[in-house]
Formats: C-alpha cells, sequence, structure tokens
C-alpha cells in the first residue's frame, strides 16, 4: 500500500486509533485524509477497527466485508454493492498482501490508486475503510499461517507456491478483526473462493462467504486490477482468455462430454495466439478444484495465462446463461 505517513500538523491528516476525536479517530500521526463530509470511518489499527465494527453489531447491524488490495475497478464496486443490498453495515479491507506474492512477482509495482479508490468508497456509502500498515498486520514479519492443504496446491497454486497460504492467512486475519457476518468475493477468483470457502468450514468460523459474478468489459476481458499492466496491443491479446472460454462451452452446448477433448479445444485457442503464454486450462470441481470427467452442468473451467508479462485469470462455470 502507499505510504501513508505524515505528520498530522502538517498536512491535517488524521488516522486511527484507540483514543477517539470527533471525526472517530485518533489524533496520533498518520495517513489518510479525513474527509468532514463524508460518513465513511477510515481507520488504520486492528483495535479501533475492531471496536467499530463490534459497536455496530451491538446495535444490531448485520456487518458485511469486501477485503480488497486496493485499485478498484468496477468488479470491486460490484461488491460493495451486493454488501451494501445484503447488510446494514458495510466494511471494505484495503491492504496489499505481501505474503500472497512470490519472490518475483509483483508486489513492488502493484497498482496502487489510493485516492481514487477513497473517492469510490464514498461515493458507494462505505461505513468503514480498514487500510492497515504491514506493520500493523504482520508485527515482527508473523510466524503463524492458515494453509489449506490439498486445495492450495491446484490450478494457481501449481504456479504460484504458498500464494494460496497468504490469501487464507490475511483473510482469516480479516475475519478476526472486524467479525463479519458476510464477506463478499469475486466469482473471478474462483479457485480462492473454494479454498476460503474450504477454510471457513474447517475452522467453523461464523461467517457467509457471498460469490458474486464477474464483471467484464464490454469485450469481455474480465476486470482485473492487473489489466492496468497491459499496453494497447496486450490488451487486445487478453481477450483470448474469455475466447478460449467461450470455445469450451460451445462445444459443451453442441454435446461434448469429454473433458480432455474440452480442454485440448480451449487451450488450442490461446497457445494460437501470438505473445500469450498458456500457464493452464482445466476443468475442475468447482468445490474441490479436483480435475472432472465427464464434464457436466456445474463444472468450472478454469483459464491462466501470461499476457506479455501480466498473468491474467479468467474462469466460467459449464451451463450458466453468462457466457463470456
Amino acid at each position: 500500500m502507499q505510504n501513508l505517513r505524515a505528520s498530522s500538523e502538517e498536512t491535517g491528516w488524521i488516522s486511527a486509533g484507540t483514543t477517539r476525536n470527533e471525526a472517530g479517530v485518533s489524533p496520533r500521526a498518520g495517513a489518510i485524509a479525513a474527509d468532514p463530509l463524508s460518513r465513511m470511518k477510515i481507520l488504520e489499527t486492528i483495535d479501533s477497527t475492531r471496536a467499530a465494527t463490534r459497536a455496530a453489531r451491538r446495535q444490531g447491524q448485520r456487518v458485511g466485508l469486501v477485503p480488497t488490495m486496493g485499485a478498484l475497478h468496477e468488479g470491486h464496486m460490484s461488491l460493495v454493492r451486493a454488501a451494501k443490498e445484503q447488510s446494514d453495515y458495510v466494511a471494505v479491507s484495503l491492504f496489499v498482501n505481501p505474503l500472497q506474492f512470490g519472490a518475483n512477482e509483483d508486489l513492488a509495482k502493484y497498482p496502487r490508486t489510493l485516492e481514487r479508490d477513497l473517492d469510490l468508497l464514498k461515493q458507494a456509502g462505505v461505513d468503514l475503510l480498514f487500510a492497515p500498515s504491514e506493520a500493523e498486520m504482520y508485527p515482527n514479519r508473523g510466524a503463524t499461517f492458515v494453509t489449506v492443504e490439498g486445495l492450495s496446491e491446484r490450478l494457481d497454486g501449481q504456479s504460484r507456491p504458498r500464494h494460496f497460504r497468504g490469501v487464507t492467512t490475511v483473510v482469516s486475519k480479516l475475519f478476526h478483526i472486524l467479525e463479519p457476518d458476510r464477506a463478499f468475493f469475486g466469482q473471478k477468483d474462483a479457485a480462492q473462493v473454494a479454498i476460503i470457502r474450504r477454510m471457513v468450514r474447517d475452522l467453523n468460523l461464523p461467517v457467509e462467504i457471498v460469490v458474486c459474478p464477474i464483471v467484464r468489459e464490454p469485450d469481455g476481458l474480465a476486470m482485473s486490477s492487473r489489466n492496468a499492466y497491459l499496453n494497447p496491443d496486450e490488451r487486445k491479446r487478453a481477450l483470448v482468455l474469455s475466447r478460449s472460454l467461450r470455445r469450451v462451452e460451445e462445444l459443451f452446448g453442441q454435446g461434448e462430454r469429454d473433458a480432455a477433448k474440452l480442454e485440448v479445444a480451449g487451450r488450442r485457442v490461446v497457445v494460437e495466439e501470438p505473445a500469450v503464454r498458456l500457464d493452464y486450462l482445466a476443468i475442475v470441481d468447482p468445490d474441490s478444484l479436483e480435475p472432472v470427467n465427464p464434464a457436466a452442468l456445474g463444472a468450472l473451467v478454469a483459464v491462466a495465462a501470461y499476457v506479455g508479462t501480466t498473468r491474467l485469470i479468467d474462469n466460467h462455470v459449464l451451463g450458466a446463461s453468462n457466457t463470456p
């Protein structure tokens, strides 16, 4: 996340602490500018955030959480709108989680658009933004991790070792900090959704996982913060992911049920696109992420590919009406 530290006397900015002023936050030196016209609390500490959501729950409000890494787009905002519809008090977390990035991945250059994100969340009527520092989330770097064995090694887990361990660790921390009744995730991250659901089930966490549809650009590209990396030529080539999914759905609709043949057809679409390198295209069970054969209604077709140096993912549920 952007370096938010500054002198509150010099900037007029405020941060969150356990002793609150009229803005509902501590006057200690801190980070994010307070907007007196916005009802959204912007908190940076675990204690103040937990106190805020517990206060909402004591008032009988259902708390909805939308976990994000920022660089918000319409996909994120669709989750916020769903949370607004299904919750009384909406919290969004904004934290670029270092644990889910590999050694040679894009942590340093991951898009950070804090001011724009704040504007979007305020306009959407979010009640609370939790924007912690890395030191707040992982004091002394931390030594405890949450891992869902088996599932975490499938799909993205094969090419991104420890990625899902980082995801489940930070999400479990967010669930413990904010104690939401519901948490909202996007179908685009289908493998992540399956793993988080399993974690919630195995650990008896009292939160309902709500999955919202993929939001796409008009030409079919799944919205992603990493789309910002693409130059105009790569942006056009990135459409091959959704085309590969459409090809699989087309053949499935024609009666093909051999998963291997469907996968070959989808992969062929990707490998024929110049400057795109296929990571995987697989037909799996949406809960176990295990390969399935024959393919059946409800099976998940998942694809990942490098467009230039940018790794993108997409997926489609066989037989669903929302074909990419």
